[in-house]
């Protein structure tokens, strides 16, 4: 990308640069938000692969949810990504929180997810 990177984008390449240094082989746990839902994905850079992916698009949580913006849709996705990443074999993941402060729907999302089963 040419020009000026954003705030937002120099948080992102910070992050994932450390990441990237101390992950070691694990895949990660990236996260996206957005204001009406959150999505999530298990990645194995090595391979260039996804693992796992949940969101609060899918039609088995979006019955189940009042919203797909609040901790409960993401506890929700966090276990759903857990069970789905579980029967990947994948057991273990780096949590990449992308730019965004690990509280909230964040922290929630990653909860669920160690509730599920994944060593984060």
């Amino acid at each position: 990308m040419l020009g000026r990177l954003t705030q937002y984008d120099r948080r992102k390449q910070r992050v994932r640069r450390e990441l990237r240094r101390n992950s070691g082989d694990r895949p990660r746990l990236c996260v996206f938000r957005s204001s009406k839902h959150i999505y999530a994905q298990v990645i194995d850079d090595a391979r260039g692969h996804t693992v796992a992916a949940a969101s609060t698009l899918e039609k088995e949580l979006k019955a189940q949810l009042k919203t797909g913006a609040d901790k409960a849709a993401a506890t929700a996705v966090g276990k759903l990504l857990a069970e789905r990443a579980r029967k990947a074999g994948v057991d273990k993941v780096v949590f990449d929180r992308g730019a965004y402060r690990y509280h909230g729907r964040i922290k929630a999302l990653a909860d669920g997810a160690r509730e599920g089963g994944l060593n984060l």
